[in-house]
């Protein structure tokens, strides 16, 4: 089997556009949750979220505006970064033979609901004929793959995933099969989301699954602590380079770390709720520590899905106690969403990008806003302050609605 390392990472997010004011972010703890700020939510239950705070113009042409959902243009925005990250801008230049071993394997969970929105009012108000040629290529979730492919000249495997918050997980562990068993020499992955649309939120609010601290938005998002409320909507895409790893040394290719495992299941229980004993997330972690080789006891960190939901974050918990017994009092466990809340089929990918970070910098990140200890929730969350730590192996986790767990495994390159 071959080996497979991370070797550029690229995000837009509410923290931050691109990776160096994302990490800085994510060190201090800073927060991302604000007050809506792109319609007028006074008659939701829930008026915050963590927003992108950018300028399309700024990035893309005034056609390609229209004709792109803002899912679609951060990844594009994020796969730039990731590839000059990695020393690979010029990929499109390349011989055809070369680029049918290049692919992009992405995630949404949505895709694109803003385009969707956008062109029932025009059916609405204008009547059929009106509605925009570039609908349906803008909003079909596999839009932001075919998308990404086209740009920058790959054509090897390329497909979305989407399996709602554990989509971008998902394709990560596609992404890293793909160069393991030999299709693909090179794989832009990762996902992206931009749900936080007035339907997005209105069925989220109706489903009761948000944080109604709508007068402290900073203080909305606490995974792990006795007053979470639930999550917080987010939106944004992290964009990841897979390389395979001989490829990756031969040209002297910095590598962030070793993509070792990858574990998929399902609780078969609920579709929204997760089963109370974590069976499912404790078979996906050691599934991907399997893949390998990986001693549990050699690993040092969990970035938990954490979503600062009640039954998510202490069956989570349960799951790793379950699977690291007395060794889980020695993790360092912590939550990105506590700073940039949820971003749905592109949290596992920004989650990743930490995860790499922390594996490569031996710096975990905080789990912003951990107050109030939860007796079902029993682990060391990283609270307050950024930990200078030693990362031999590393778990990135995500859970997501339909009982998917995903767990990828990274190691630490000396």
């Amino acid at each position: 089997m071959r080996r497979v390392a991370i070797t550029g990472l690229g995000t837009v997010n509410p923290l931050g556009i691109g990776v160096p004011d994302t990490w800085s972010a994510m060190l201090g703890g800073e927060n991302g949750v604000g007050v809506n700020p792109l319609f007028d939510a006074s008659d939701y239950s829930v008026r915050i979220g963590a927003f992108v705070d950018w300028e399309p113009e700024q990035h893309f042409s005034r056609p390609d505006t229209r004709k792109l959902d803002p899912f679609t243009m951060w990844a594009l925005m994020s796969a730039d970064e990731a590839l000059a990250d990695a020393g690979l801008q010029g990929l499109a230049d390349e011989d055809e033979e070369s680029r049918s071993r290049y692919g992009a394997i992405i995630g949404t969970g949505i895709g694109g609901i803003t385009g969707i929105e956008e062109q029932h009012h025009v059916l609405l108000a204008k009547g059929p004929r009106r509605v925009s040629p570039h609908f349906i290529p803008r909003i079909m979730a596999n839009a932001v793959a075919g998308q990404v492919s086209i740009h920058q000249g790959l054509m090897g495997t390329s497909f979305t995933t989407s399996s709602a918050c554990a989509s971008s997980g998902h394709a990560m562990g596609m992404a890293w099969q793909s160069i393991r068993y030999g299709e693909s020499d090179l794989v832009l992955t990762g996902g992206a989301e931009s749900a936080t649309t007035t339907l997005g939120l209105a069925g989220f609010c109706s489903a009761k699954a948000l944080s109604t601290r709508n007068d402290d938005p900073g203080a909305a998002s606490r995974p792990f602590d006795k007053e979470r409320d639930g999550f917080v909507m987010g939106e944004g895409a992290a964009i990841l380079v897979f390389e395979e790893w001989e490829r990756a040394r031969a040209r002297d290719a910095q590598i962030y770390a070793e993509v070792v495992g990858f574990g998929s299941t399902d609780d078969a229980h609920h579709i929204t709720a997760p089963r109370e004993d974590g069976k499912g997330p404790a078979r996906a972690m050691r599934l991907a520590m399997a893949a390998g080789g990986v001693d549990p006891e050699t690993v040092d960190y969990v970035n938990a899905h954490g979503t600062s939901t009640l039954y998510n974050d202490k069956i989570e918990s349960r799951a790793i106690r379950t699977v690291f017994g007395g060794h889980a009092d020695s993790l360092a466990v912590s939550s990105t969403k506590s700073m940039l809340g949820h971003l749905l089929g592109a949290s596992s990918a920004v989650e990743l990008l930490a995860t790499a970070l922390s594996v490569r910098e031996g710096r975990v990140h905080p789990t912003r806003n951990y107050t109030t200890p939860d007796p079902e929730c029993d682990l060391d969350y990283v609270p307050g302050m950024a930990r200078e730590m030693t990362v031999r192996h590393a778990l990135s986790n995500s859970l997501g609605f339909g009982g998917h767990n995903v767990s990828l495994c990274l190691r630490r390159v000396d």
